[in-house]
């Protein structure tokens, strides 16, 4: 089998002219990055098509480290709608560095279901997370000024909760100093850097609806308190005009193409488990008014990237998916039944049986939005027919939809009866409204709580000082009935990576601390021990990616 990049050489790429005329938009209108990618001006959102439109989010069971596959169906499945004739077009996240150069490596699909060119997605892309990390950078440095230059005046900020944040995973910079060397440089104070897909101007550029609204989220970037104990915003120190303009370009989708030559926008790449994990809502609508059918993700399982997707996206953007499919895989449901690591590649028919809980428990919340849901079978070369076929009519028990995706190997042609289904799911059965987990107007101990309880199945939650201390800050501000977004381990339905299955009772969620994300527009609630800046592992991807014979290796 060659490797995902090895494919990608092989793919002959159009001319992103030529891919964005294939959906109607004139060269004129494109922002092109070189000859494959291109960024979509989000004004033609202003130029709608009929809403007819057929939405449908891709995720997944609990993973294993190994990930579970879903970037590869979302792309695969819009590969097998269009070789049923459909019009379909993934709308996607933005890779991380952290995450290329870390433990994963490339995140652009794989196989013959990829977007491309893989090697530029995977790297700098169009610049994106850049200008999101330098705009963030740019606030500390403007906070860093005020403080040195309101010495004297009393009007310094008595307490910052503002981070850096860099897009490698480096875990020598989650706490620093910063103000060394004498008073020229600043005050001495505590610091530290989070991940760029952390940050909130990232959850920002993610649910922005234009440059004006841009602007005005970050304005509402909550900084810190003053020595009366009232709120400072990024607006009160008068800088959100710069940093918007910082993230000008930024704020347009990028359209790039697939391993099949078809349209795919990828835009935004907030993490799932330590932020709201979606794309952004400007590309899901851009998809949206150029497909019949858009296939979108959200992040790591159903627990924090779904419910995030449907409780903070959906919420705020008024979108409401006429489908859920999620992505199981032999691997993970063997995990999940309490087979080592080691051989969750074996046959292991017992071990999957036992692991079926864990994908019932997704089925489950999913249904409790109010979603039709339907079951992939992510299918690998070590999967057996029996394995497969016990998958398979488990779900018809539970009368759910279940199809095989073979995208990885065969491209379209491996997911068209995935496609298929998904057609007649949506044509028959499409989903209701959405039902949230919470309301807007319950307080965020609620909102928490009915969290842990309706999704985790926890008996509830427990808030540490820190927390509580920031809930009463919360409650003070009037920042009540924001939405709340859940920072944990994507490991597992509690808060501890070790606990696997579908636990019921007999834990709580315990939350250390709140964040105020008020530009974006939710709060940020750190469960167990989640590092919102990751570490690299002992042998990183990045020992892998090298030039040879003038061609990048080891990126995928």
């Amino acid at each position: 089998m060659k490797t995902d990049i090895e494919i990608a050489r092989e793919t002959v790429l159009k001319r992103i002219y030529e891919v964005g005329k294939s959906i109607g938009i004139p060269e004129e209108d494109l922002i092109p990055y070189g000859h494959y990618m291109a960024k979509v001006p989000y004004e033609l959102l202003q130029k709608k098509r009929d809403n007819k439109k057929k939405l449908i989010l891709v995720t997944a069971i609990t993973p294993t480290r190994a990930g579970i596959g879903k970037t590869t169906t979302s792309v695969g499945l819009a590969l097998g709608l269009q070789q049923l004739g459909h019009n379909a077009i993934p709308a996607l996240r933005e890779p991380s560095l952290g995450v290329c150069f870390g433990m994963k490596g490339g995140a652009a699909g794989g196989g013959h279901a990829q977007v491309l060119p893989m090697e530029d997605i995977n790297l700098h892309f169009t610049g994106d997370f850049h200008a999101i990390t330098s705009a963030n950078n740019m606030i500390s440095a403007l906070v860093d000024n005020h403080q040195h230059f309101e010495r004297a005046s009393g009007k310094q900020l008595k307490s910052i909760n503002w981070r850096r944040v860099l897009d490698v995973n480096d875990r020598t910079l989650r706490q620093i100093v910063t103000g060394l060397g004498g008073i020229g440089n600043g005050d001495v104070a505590e610091a530290g850097f989070d991940i760029t897909p952390a940050s909130e101007l990232m959850a920002i550029l993610c649910l922005a609806e234009n440059r004006e609204d841009l602007q005005e989220r970050i304005g509402n970037i909550y900084l810190g308190y003053d020595h009366n104990n009232d709120p400072v915003y990024v607006r009160d120190l008068g800088v959100e005009g710069a940093m918007a303009v910082l993230m000008k370009d930024a704020i347009h989708p990028n359209l790039v193409q697939t391993t099949e030559n078809t349209p795919a926008f990828i835009h935004g790449g907030p993490f799932a488990n330590i932020a709201h994990g979606c794309n952004s809502v400007l590309a899901t609508k851009m998809a949206m008014n150029y497909a019949d059918y858009t296939i979108t993700e959200a992040g790591f399982g159903a627990d924090l990237g779904a419910e995030k997707f449907f409780n903070i996206k959906c919420r705020k953007a008024g979108l409401n998916p006429d489908l859920t499919v999620i992505v199981a895989t032999s691997q993970a449901l063997k995990l999940h039944g309490g087979v080592a690591l080691d051989d969750i590649k074996l046959p292991n028919i017992e071990g999957l049986k036992l692991g079926m809980k864990n994908l019932e428990r997704h089925i489950e919340n999913m249904q409790g939005f109010g979603q039709t849901v339907m079951v992939t079978f992510n299918q690998y070369a070590f999967d057996t027919t029996e394995e497969m076929n016990f998958v398979s009519k488990w779900c018809k028990e539970k009368g759910v939809e279940f199809a095989v995706n073979d995208s990885f190997m065969k491209g379209g042609k491996g997911a068209t009866e995935l496609a298929q289904k998904v057609v007649d799911v949506i044509e028959n059965n499409p989903s209701g409204p959405l039902q949230f987990t919470y309301d807007l107007e319950d307080s965020i101990y609620e909102k928490l709580d009915k969290i842990a309880k309706k999704i985790y199945r926890a008996d509830g939650i427990k808030m540490d000082s820190k927390a509580l201390k920031k809930l009463k800050r919360i409650e003070k501000y009037g920042m009540s009935e924001l939405p709340v977004c859940v920072a944990k381990t994507q490991s597992s339905f509690t808060d501890n990576a070790k606990i696997l299955g579908a636990p019921t009772g007999g834990f709580v969620i315990h939350f250390e601390d709140l964040l105020i994300n008020n530009g974006a527009g939710f709060i940020v609630a750190r469960a167990g021990s989640i590092m919102r800046m990751p570490g690299l592992p002992k042998e990183p991807q990045a020992n892998k990616i090298m030039f040879k014979d003038g061609q990048i290796e080891g990126l995928s």
